[in-house]
């Protein structure tokens, strides 16, 4: 697979709407297709099913980015603009109560029809109207072009949560069926953890205002933090399996107290997709079920998970403010969906701090509240991401699932705590000695 999402590339800076325009139609495309190459090898019954009511179907997927831009741009664009069908504005509608009635999330399964070629017809429609409008760029406003360039990064979340929850759906097939090709571990050797020293002092967090970024990623503001020590990569497969041998998930005081219920109700003895072998593990991975390999970054993790092995090891979770001080200004390199490989990969090298950016989303000990001097933006976009700021946890740095153009460092992904259908993984830190 092949989602081609790349950033493009460098130039003159550009000093007219026009350009801004073109530039936004140009990604537009890019997006649009991004999406669909993931589509091409799955059949018309791999993209209907709901394994579970967090995830979705591909298929709705696909309707759903499509409805935001014909209910939130095209919608506010075009004077009488006539929808493809009427009925989409409710059943494709995910959150947003401001605009009106949403479908049933658990039952977005359920949607058996309109079928996949339709939600394709649905698609082409949108983007001929689209294009029209990039063609005439006088009527888009700032604030349209804004819902536009909120629209595509929209979509390109949603080409990560498609990648994840259709592994989750396959995952609960017996077959065991693949998405796609393995790939197997580099032979580069795999060097003992390191440690990186932060000194104290008042750090700036927060979008800089350079390019694209989220309302919760701003407004810029200053934290103070004290000393810390931050892991050269990830924990890995073999480090997590010496947590689980020497029975951390039966050892009460190495868990937060929701942790412990959950893992009790659920009965969860190892990462998700990790399925005992005779004396080792396998996983299931889009490229069907594979021994565990020890160097990988270990994926699939709660919060609650990740917090205890941190505990275990003597160490603890970062804050979003130290992984982000120590993000900031590392090139964007690493492990993401254009490499096709959908699965966590060994770390290349053995110096500095390796795979800030891709493999493994990374939790922090930060709970997903906003910014001091935060204000959501005014109507729909309103709902977009303040809202969710209750009972999250943040995780920095993208996954092998994350589009390239889509990430930086001040980029906040956020999840519950007992999450781990998401390729989540950990980097521990420490208070400085």
């Amino acid at each position: 697979m092949s989602l081609k999402t790349e950033a493009m590339p460098a130039g003159p800076p550009r000093t007219t709407a026009g350009d801004r325009i073109q530039s936004l139609a140009t990604e537009y495309d890019l997006v649009r297709a991004a999406s669909e190459s993931f589509c091409a090898p799955l059949s018309p019954e791999d993209a209907t099913p709901q394994s579970m009511t967090d995830a979705s179907p591909v298929k709705w997927h696909l309707a759903h980015t499509t409805w935001f831009f014909e209910t939130l741009v095209l919608e506010q664009a075009i004077t009488g603009y006539e929808p493809f069908q009427a009925e989409f504005r409710v059943l494709f509608n995910s959150y947003y109560h401001s605009i009106g009635e949403q479908g049933s999330r658990p039952q977005r399964g359920l949607i058996t029809r309109p079928g996949m070629a339709e939600v394709y017809e649905y698609r082409a429609h949108v983007d001929r109207h689209m294009r029209d409008l990039f063609d005439d760029a006088s009527r888009i406003t700032d604030d349209l072009a804004r819902a536009i360039a909120v629209g595509l990064n929209h979509e390109q979340q949603h080409q990560e949560l498609m990648v994840t929850d259709f592994k989750h759906l396959l995952s609960h097939n017996p077959l065991r069926p693949a998405y796609h090709d393995a790939t197997g571990d580099s032979e580069t050797k795999l060097e003992p953890v390191s440690w990186h020293a932060f000194d104290e002092g008042l750090r700036w967090i927060g979008h800089d205002g350079e390019g694209f970024a989220y309302d919760s990623e701003t407004p810029r503001h200053r934290e103070f933090l004290d000393a810390f020590e931050l892991a050269s990569r990830p924990v890995t497969n073999a480090e997590y399996l010496e947590f689980m041998n020497d029975g951390g998930y039966g050892q009460p005081l190495l868990w937060l107290s929701n942790g412990w219920a959950t893992l009790q109700e659920q009965g969860w003895k190892a990462p998700l997709y990790w399925e005992p072998r005779e004396d080792d593990w396998a996983t299931f991975t889009l490229a069907g079920m594979q021994p565990i390999r020890p160097r990988e970054p270990v994926t699939h993790l709660s919060y609650y998970e990740a917090d205890a092995y941190a505990r275990w090891a003597g160490a603890r979770l970062p804050t979003e403010a130290e992984w982000e001080t120590a993000a900031a200004g590392t090139a964007i390199e690493g492990n993401f969906v254009e490499s096709g490989r959908l699965h966590p990969a060994p770390a290349g090298g053995n110096t500095g701090l390796m795979q800030l950016f891709g493999d493994v989303w990374e939790w922090t000990r930060s709970p997903y509240v906003l910014y001091p001097g935060y204000s959501a933006p005014a109507g729909p976009l309103g709902e977009y991401n303040g809202k969710f700021a209750c009972d999250q946890w943040v995780l920095r740095g993208g996954s092998c699932a994350t589009p390239r153009s889509h990430i930086r460092a001040s980029y906040r992904n956020f999840f519950p705590a007992g999450s781990r259908w998401q390729f989540s993984g950990v980097r521990l830190a420490r208070d400085a000695k």
